[in-house]
């Protein structure tokens, strides 16, 4: 427990500083440590995994899958609401979860992780923007855990905007 404890530290550390791995056999344990300290529902957490995405080639040795298709069939940018950082960190989770069979396992802790980066989007509005926000990341997240992808539509994407609207005015009554 606490070796796995350091290779999670050592790992966000390295990839916070933007060092290279030495060459090396992953083994398992490794990827899952390194898998598990991108994968959290924190400010650290997402910071090493942005890390890392820009410098790819520094975690080569983990043969990782940084494929995405963003927000699936949902819109990446719902009312220009930018959630592409967060569907990439989502997919890298699923995808690499599901190439060492450890997904369901951690489906649910992705998915908080998912929640975490929206609502991160969402933190940098106001007003009816930021509630707005907050009722798409809120549907976008209950369809994750829901369904284990994104689908939301354009006619559920506008009911939240109306009802963020009636809220703000409702609240300025």
């Amino acid at each position: 427990m606490v070796k796995r404890a350091l290779a999670t530290v050592a790992l966000s550390l390295a990839t916070l500083l933007g060092l290279t791995l030495p060459a090396y056999a992953v083994t398992l344990q490794q990827k899952l440590a390194a898998l598990s300290s991108f994968s959290q529902p924190t400010a650290a957490s997402a910071a090493s995994w942005r890390a890392a995405w820009q410098n790819q080639g520094a975690w080569a040795d983990y043969a990782f899958d940084w494929s995405t298709d963003l927000c699936s069939t949902s819109p990446d940018q719902p009312l220009g609401f930018d959630f592409r950082m967060p569907c990439r960190r989502h997919d890298f989770g699923y995808r690499n979860y599901k190439s060492v069979s450890q997904f369901p396992a951690n489906k649910a802790r992705i998915d908080d992780a998912f929640y975490f980066d929206m609502q991160q989007v969402c933190a940098g509005y106001s007003g009816v923007s930021r509630s707005t926000c907050n009722g798409l990341a809120w549907t976008y997240y209950q369809a994750v855990r829901e369904f284990g992808d994104l689908n939301v539509t354009e006619a559920q994407i506008e009911r939240i905007r109306l009802n963020a609207e009636k809220a703000a005015q409702n609240a300025e009554s």
